[in-house]
């Protein structure tokens, strides 16, 4: 399965998805069903003897994929008369069936097209999950023929005579699918346009010398502004937090997922065991006594890539350094605003807890309150408002948690031109860090060049 990197770090709707989320209803029983045996399928630990696949989906690509199906349905269920002007299917003709035509996928894909103006990569992307449930041998669709006596007449897309024909040829109708599908992602990549820059945020940051100091520059704007905490208890505690976030966001390079999840073992506790951080898919905040550091310890199979070359099957270990007053918050979040924050709410278990608020049900974020927090942050503190004086940088854009691992790759191939290194910082591989941040490079690839060529007539 091919789909777009890290998006569960990003803002995750566009305004076409937005359109359809506000129209959203729940699916009908039929199709629930049927989608989640294919995420069981796609999920389980063995699969059921009979049955052959290729890979295994963790819980955040599941729910992924579950969003681009519903999508999907979605646009097809909408009314035609409806702001999202949809196909108009009646709900109780909705089956996993119909993905095996076509004509189908073109509706939506030019669906979305005139919705927005132009194809995407998000387009191709979504034709992949097509192919993987035709393929020969291991897709989920091509094993399931019996899905095709769900399959109803469509007007104006499935005829009687089409479901006649892929009911009496399922596997010659997946090999069809296949060819179209295949045929089709190269057409849409042709012209496909990028509809969001994801650099554009953090642009000022990314294009400057040193960008990790730049984005240093938001911290030291949070201490600059840091309320009184004996006047301002809870303020203080959010302002702390805020700190660590930044700090250990730049320090360790997370994806939001694993720095979110981070639990915390407190001092004089025995750290938990690795396998069941193993079962848990987090990592751990940890005080190594002996030594006298804190330590992050995630085991590889909570990391999205576990099994790229990075980890080797190892699990992530960074001791992080006490720069610039970093053990003193943390000692302070923990001994202080922790509990402030929780205001006696039940403790998930998490080092970053939530505000709690009198219409809180958990104080453990999840992924859209981790990225609203994280942008109300850089709105608060990192965006240069002229009228205030308020803000660290000019330029700049509300982001989410992911732009730290731009800032990390972007900042290292700056200062070494090497790709490997940078990889190492994000816990990637080079070629990722090649693919999506070599734009960066080009001029400091000749400004590193010159500092060693340079040497000669210095010496001279």
């Amino acid at each position: 399965m091919v789909h777009k990197p890290d998006d569960e770090d990003r803002n995750p709707l566009d305004d076409v998805e937005c359109e359809l989320v506000a129209a959203s209803k729940d699916a009908p029983a039929g199709l629930a069903k049927e989608v989640a045996r294919f995420v069981g399928f796609k999920t389980a630990t063995l699969t059921e003897i009979g049955y052959l696949r290729s890979g295994v989906w963790n819980e955040q690509t599941a729910m992924q994929q579950v969003e681009y199906l519903g999508l999907l349905f979605g646009a097809l269920a909408s009314s035609p008369s409806s702001p999202v002007a949809g196909a108009g299917v009646p709900r109780a003709s909705l089956a996993m069936g119909l993905l095996i035509f076509p004509a189908v996928w073109d509706w939506y894909f030019q669906w979305r097209e005139r919705r927005r103006g132009f194809f995407t990569a998000w387009e191709a992307n979504m034709l992949q999950l097509g192919l993987a449930l035709t393929g020969a041998g291991t897709g989920w669709l091509r094993q399931h023929s019996e899905l095709a006596d769900r399959v109803r007449p469509i007007p104006g897309l499935i005829t009687p005579t089409d479901i006649a024909a892929v009911q009496a040829d399922w596997d010659g109708a997946c090999d069809a699918f296949y060819r179209y599908g295949f045929a089709r992602a190269g057409e849409i990549r042709r012209v496909a346009r990028v509809h969001r820059d994801p650099f554009e945020p953090i642009l000022p940051i990314l294009e400057a010398e040193s960008p990790l100091g730049e984005y240093r520059l938001i911290v030291q704007e949070i201490i600059r502004l840091m309320p009184d905490a004996d006047r301002y208890p809870l303020a203080a505690a959010e302002a702390v937090r805020s700190i660590l976030m930044l700090r250990l966001g730049l320090h360790l390079g997370l994806r939001q997922k694993n720095l979110r999840q981070l639990l915390l073992c407190l001092p004089g506790h025995p750290p938990t065991p690795e396998r069941q951080l193993e079962l848990r898919k987090c990592g751990e905040l940890r005080w190594l006594e002996r030594e006298g550091i804190w330590e992050v310890f995630i085991p590889a199979v909570a990391f999205k890539n576990a099994g790229s070359s990075f980890f080797a099957r190892r699990p992530f270990q960074f001791r992080l350094p006490d720069l610039e007053g970093l053990y003193g918050y943390i000692e302070t979040y923990i001994r202080r605003d922790r509990s402030i924050l929780l205001g006696g709410f039940a403790d998930p278990g998490t080092f970053f807890v939530k505000t709690v608020k009198r219409t809180s049900r958990e104080a453990a974020y999840d992924q859209n309150s981790f990225y609203e927090a994280w942008r109300l942050i850089i709105q608060r503190y990192g965006i240069y408002n002229p009228y205030t004086g308020r803000g660290a940088i000019k330029g700049l854009l509300p982001h989410g948690p992911h732009s730290v691992r731009d800032v990390l790759a972007t900042h290292t191939l700056k200062k070494t031109g090497s790709y490997e290194q940078a990889s190492y910082a994000i816990q990637d591989t080079p070629d990722v860090v090649a693919r999506h941040y070599a734009r960066f490079l080009p001029q400091d690839k000749a400004a590193l060049a010159a500092q060693v060529l340079n040497q000669v007539w210095e010496a001279a």
